[in-house]
């Protein structure tokens, strides 16, 4: 088991979706990276979430600002996990949306279709 938390970002990174909510309703909001497919962000996502599939994310690291916590979603938080433990090992202060979209959306939070 501990080696599954390992490869997928390891739990002490890993962030309820209303915990992610209170963050992202705070003084300095963290940026939210969405890194399902392109098909899945338009049938919903958090509003103000920025797209970049899991297989482009290492080449579109430099599009993350280093500056801001990072809060990784995904479908159900395994690719986000996977994402969330690229972007620590770069340095980035990145948080793993425990459950991803399909856990916020049974927790009742709002997602955007825009």
């Amino acid at each position: 088991m501990q080696m599954f938390k390992n490869l997928f970002g390891g739990s002490q990174y890993d962030i309820a979706g209303a915990d992610a909510q209170a963050r992202l309703t705070g003084a300095q909001p963290p940026l939210v990276l969405d890194v399902r497919t392109p098909e899945e962000f338009r049938q919903g996502h958090i509003d103000g979430a920025i797209l970049i599939p899991l297989d482009e994310l290492s080449r579109r690291m430099q599009e993350v600002p280093t500056d801001r916590e990072i809060l990784v979603i995904c479908r159900s938080g395994a690719r986000s996990g996977v994402a969330t433990a690229q972007l620590r090992s770069a340095g980035y202060n990145a948080f793993n949306i425990s459950g991803g979209l399909m856990s916020w959306v049974r927790s009742g939070l709002p997602v955007s279709r825009k």
